[in-house]
């Protein structure tokens, strides 16, 4: 790819350009072309959905049908959970003191940490670990079958021991989740599912089994899940949700500067929703 020369020209002044000291796979940039991933994005325009564009992105290449159409419904699944999450109360703060659209959406971002949308990695390391456990067992050829059981049932016990609480099992307000077992089934559809699928169940079981107590799937953990079985490093799957509820806190800090008042003391629990009603999809 080539860059423009370090120097700043005039205005007037033809550009040199040169190699360049650092090099970027992503997106080359020419007159009136540009190629993300080797691809040309006003070829992409109309043929490939976001989802897929997201995960030609992270990724570098271009999904199928199924996993594309899978890591849409992924952002669709985290892209809002009402007012009460921390980066929407952010958003929502910063707009309600006058704050631009995009400081607002930052505000909200930079809500989202370890624990507020850092579950989906968290919970992938501990996957990792069971899956990781099979495939070192002698008794096993894969991390599959008893040995993946059996890793499970010790990292939920280690995890126990240790007072570590596993993510991605278990909500604030779901006693089923109702994004989980849509993300699984789409999974399966896209015959995604893998150990990481498999070791989400196991740990879901031994956590009932190890405390007498139901602690669900939530779609943390089936994102972490899912997101494991498509290959996805551990430190790249915060930006699922990351992407995905940006969408949601622009809607929010849009709604607090037309509906409410400026610097006003913001109560979760106070809010009453007035939207639409139940409405089915017809597609």
């Amino acid at each position: 790819m080539q860059h423009t020369s370090r120097a700043i020209p005039d205005v007037d002044e033809a550009q040199p350009v040169s190699e360049g000291d650092w090099k970027s796979a992503i997106t080359d940039v020419a007159p009136n072309e540009i190629r993300v991933r080797g691809y040309r994005l006003d070829e992409l325009m109309g043929r490939i959905d976001f989802g897929q564009a997201v995960y030609l992105l992270l990724r570098g290449d271009l999904p199928d049908d199924g996993v594309g159409r899978l890591m849409t419904a992924m952002l669709v699944s985290s892209i809002d959970h009402g007012v009460t999450p921390p980066s929407v109360l952010g958003a929502r703060n910063a707009a309600s003191t006058g704050a631009s659209l995009s400081a607002s959406v930052a505000s909200g971002v930079l809500s989202i940490n370890r624990f507020h949308g850092g579950a989906v990695e968290d919970c992938a390391r501990v996957l990792g670990e069971v899956v990781a456990g099979a495939a070192a067992s002698p008794a096993s050829s894969g991390a599959d079958g008893p040995a993946l059981e059996s890793s499970a049932r010790a990292v939920v016990a280690s995890c126990r021991q240790r007072g570590v609480r596993i993510a991605g099992f278990g909500h604030r307000v779901h006693t089923a989740d109702p994004r989980t077992d849509r993300l699984f089934k789409l999974a399966d559809e896209a015959a995604v599912s893998g150990a990481h699928c498999r070791a989400c169940r196991l740990v879901e079981a031994e956590l009932e089994r190890q405390s007498g107590r139901g602690l669900p799937i939530n779609v943390d953990g089936a994102l972490a899940a899912v997101l494991g079985d498509l290959g996805f490093e551990i430190e790249l799957m915060n930006s699922v949700f990351i992407i995905a509820r940006t969408a949601g806190l622009i809607a929010h800090a849009r709604e607090e500067r037309i509906r409410q008042r400026p610097m006003r003391r913001i109560d979760p629990a106070a809010c009453a929703y007035d939207g639409p009603g139940p409405r089915a999809l017809c597609r």
